[in-house]
């Protein structure tokens, strides 16, 4: 029998690489005829872990982590089609059947068919139809071919697998918030969080044409990193509201879109930046949108919050002012992003040159074996994407 590791969630902080088992092809007791077995070349470490990881959801001891996957085929169903065993792939997060209402009408992140629970499955997450995840050395990927992004060619792939491993998530994710922000040609666009989906965000902004992108956070590494390719910074420590913030930058205290990358363990800002207020970025995003602008939310904001502030954040409810939402007539889009409405672009403008993900989020690479040290990294704030290696593939490309 081949072997396999994974890293399991423990505890409240601790998180360890484990024996697990080799993935089959199968789904309960029948085979998975459309599914294939993957060899990880490379998996990433997300904010949506680390809230788990922190214990700030439900999730039980012994997940094995991990939804943000690339990689070979090494074995598939005899219902796979259109992959073959040596594709380089990269795999969204959502888990999709392709086969529901929701699939058909491209809505891929709300499923109806791979999830018990409730619509949308991802790949080890709370709640998400318990599915093992890819912070392992292998993974089995269903309903691949409808699923599955092959990249064209392997030793381009190899070649720019820095950037292309962010396809699994954080890019399309960073994208559909300033997408659905109406982020165009000219647009001014306010940022909340400089974390990776974050900076993926600000990054898509100036993909889509956007004049000036405003980013905010609390940690001055971060903010460096924003600033490193092109956006405007807010330290959101300093006193003074962010509309007048906005207004030193832009000249007026508003901006036509407004992206929450921050979600439901949000800060207050100036003299309360140490005090968790979840409903901070929502509310303050309303306050500085211009009327008739968008709100993308991309950031995460969950049904169950064992560490929530209140009795009311424990179970999702925040004190959000939609009453000012309502008077200004914005949009919100929330939800997990579809990734696969935007990979396969987003593919293409990394392979011919559009744009440098890796370097925006400043992707770095560990072993399997590191991973319990990037959490915690993570878990400080670094400036840093942390992108897992576990057969020491990127190193050798």
């Amino acid at each position: 029998m081949a072997s396999n590791r994974g890293v399991a969630y423990m505890s409240p902080g601790k998180v360890e690489v484990q024996s697990i088992d080799f993935p089959k092809l199968t789904l309960g007791n029948r085979k998975c005829e459309h599914g294939v077995i993957l060899k990880i070349v490379s998996t990433n470490i997300c904010g949506s872990d680390q809230h788990m990881v922190r214990g700030r959801t439900t999730a039980p001891a012994g997940l094995i982590l991990g939804h943000e996957i690339t990689g070979e085929i090494i074995e598939k169903g005899k219902d796979v089609e259109y992959l073959n065993v040596g594709d380089i792939v990269s795999v969204p997060f959502n888990i999709a059947c392709g086969r529901c209402r929701n699939c058909k009408e491209g809505k891929t992140g709300i499923c109806l068919n791979v999830n018990p629970a409730r619509p949308g499955a991802a790949y080890g997450y709370v709640d998400m139809g318990g599915w093992v995840g890819g912070q392992a050395e292998y993974v089995m990927c269903p309903y691949a071919d409808f699923n599955l992004l092959k990249i064209p060619n392997r030793d381009q792939a190899l070649a720019k697998i820095r950037d292309l491993t962010l396809l699994s998530d954080i890019f399309p994710t960073g994208y559909h918030g300033a997408a659905t922000a109406g982020v165009t040609t000219g647009s001014t666009v306010y940022v909340a969080g400089a974390g990776p989906v974050g900076l993926a965000c600000a990054a898509s902004c100036h993909l889509l044409g956007a004049a000036v992108v405003i980013v905010g956070d609390m940690i001055p590494e971060r903010l460096a990193q924003a600033k490193s390719f092109g956006c405007e910074t807010i330290d959101l420590r300093k006193e003074g509201s962010l509309g007048d913030q906005i207004a030193q930058i832009l000249g007026t205290p508003e901006v036509d879109a407004a992206v929450d990358c921050v979600g439901f363990e949000a800060r207050g800002h100036g003299h309360d930046a140490s005090v968790e207020r979840p409903a901070t970025v929502l509310n303050s995003v309303m306050m500085i949108t211009r009327a008739g602008g968008a709100v993308g939310v991309p950031g995460l904001y969950v049904t169950d919050d064992p560490g929530g502030v209140d009795t009311a954040a424990k179970t999702g409810n925040l004190s959000i002012r939609i009453g000012l939402g309502w008077a200004k007539s914005l949009y919100f889009t929330t939800g997990q992003c579809p990734v696969m409405k935007y990979h396969r672009g987003l593919m293409m403008a990394i392979l011919h040159n559009k744009i440098q993900i890796a370097k925006a989020v400043n992707v770095t690479t560990i072993s399997l074996d590191q991973a319990p040290q990037g959490y915690k990294d993570f878990d400080k704030g670094a400036a840093k994407k942390f992108v897992i290696d576990p057969h020491k593939m990127i190193s050798a490309a």
